[in-house]
């Protein structure tokens, strides 16, 4: 098997949304991408609210995307260059399959 795609996942805090939505649309004019908002889950309370604490949630915005194998290392130093620093989770899987059913 030949991996041709990757499917990116970011979790990234909702202050930064609009900065992400600029930044991933300049990157990414072919294919777009998805984001929705999610509750976080983890033990490390660094950086939480109170209520976030209490609660075991933490309010994230999820972006994922399919990026070509070429075009990876190129999203991902834009990613670092212009969000280092601002805790945003992130993972890369390799895209077995994909299409419109």
């Amino acid at each position: 098997m030949n991996c041709k795609e990757y499917l990116v996942t970011l979790n990234i805090p909702p202050s930064l949304e609009e900065l992400m939505v600029d930044s991933l649309l300049m990157f990414e004019e072919d294919h777009g991408f998805s984001s929705f908002p999610i509750n976080a889950h983890h033990h490390i309370n660094k950086g939480l609210s109170l209520a976030e604490q209490v609660t075991g949630r933490q309010k994230r915005i999820r972006f994922q995307m399919y990026v070509p194998v070429e075009e990876l290392p190129r999203l991902l130093e834009q990613l670092r260059r212009d969000f280092s620093g601002s805790g945003i989770d992130y993972w890369v899987l390799p895209v077995i399959e994909n299409g419109v059913i």
